[in-house]
């Protein structure tokens, strides 16, 4: 899964332009870099908004995808009774909003099914805000986490998603490179909003991407096709130096909506 020479310059390449202008802040996001046409119609939230409300949906999310295999219904409408709770909320800053509302257009499937699928790709989804890592990068020195998806079918990363896939890549800036083992990992929790499938799978350094930091962890998952939604959240260990002793921190979730094709 993701071993080669080419994969790994690929999402390299995937994983720093998509973090490029990101900076660290307490609970709010910095300026996305532009990127390549998405699948989703959900916006990124605008510079210097508060995400508290939108970290709200995660456990509904979460939630969905644990019980994915042993509840009756979709959990699809708890995540939407969730976001339009939260639409409804009084004070939600504007640009929120709208986001909130791209959101649940995307979960009802309204606008005529959802956010079409590319005829021709890559599609990268950018997850909505990036994460931060108190003391990642070492005491006082916060790391900001940018996550994504490429959704399948694409040939990127090489040899890239396959239809009813969709590829996840998490990146830790301004950290060193990745210990061997990860305890406790960082993980993706998805949950695909057609077939009421969902899954936990963890990030690891299988492809071997910026070996030397930052630390960068990727997981392709068997989402199958359709609408996924999903959250990647946990910790991650660098090793800053050879001399010193290795670092562990935790990441708040971030979100992600994206659709995945046959």
């Amino acid at each position: 899964m993701l071993r080669s020479r080419g994969t790994r310059f690929a999402l390299s390449v995937v994983a720093l332009t998509a973090g490029a202008t990101l900076t660290a802040s307490s609970m709010a996001v910095a300026a996305p870099a532009p990127k390549p046409q998405t699948s989703a119609t959900v916006p990124l939230v605008p510079e210097g908004v508060p995400v508290d409300v939108l970290a709200n949906l995660a456990p509904a999310i979460v939630g969905a995808a644990a019980q994915a295999g042993n509840i009756a219904s979709p959990g699809q409408q708890t995540i939407l009774d969730q976001a339009q709770n939260l639409l409804n909320s009084p004070g939600i800053p504007p640009q929120i909003k709208t986001t909130l509302q791209a959101i649940i257009a995307f979960l009802s499937g309204s606008n005529g099914g959802g956010p079409d699928i590319p005829q021709d790709g890559p599609a990268i989804a950018q997850f909505l805000y990036p994460s931060i890592g108190r003391g990642c990068i070492g005491p006082g020195a916060d790391s900001v986490g940018t996550a994504l998806a490429v959704p399948g079918p694409a040939e990127l990363p090489p040899p890239g998603p396959a239809a009813g896939q969709a590829g996840f890549v998490f990146t830790a800036l301004g950290t060193k490179g990745l210990v061997p083992q990860q305890n406790p990992p960082l993980v993706v929790q998805w949950y695909n909003l057609d077939s009421g499938r969902g899954g936990t799978l963890p990030l690891t350094d299988a492809a071997h991407i910026n070996p030397d930091g930052p630390a960068t962890l990727s997981a392709i998952a068997d989402t199958g096709a359709g609408r996924v939604v999903a959250v990647v959240s946990g910790s991650l260990t660098t090793q800053p130096a050879a001399d010193q002793a290795p670092i562990t921190c935790s990441f708040l979730p971030t979100l992600g909506f994206f659709t995945v094709g046959r």
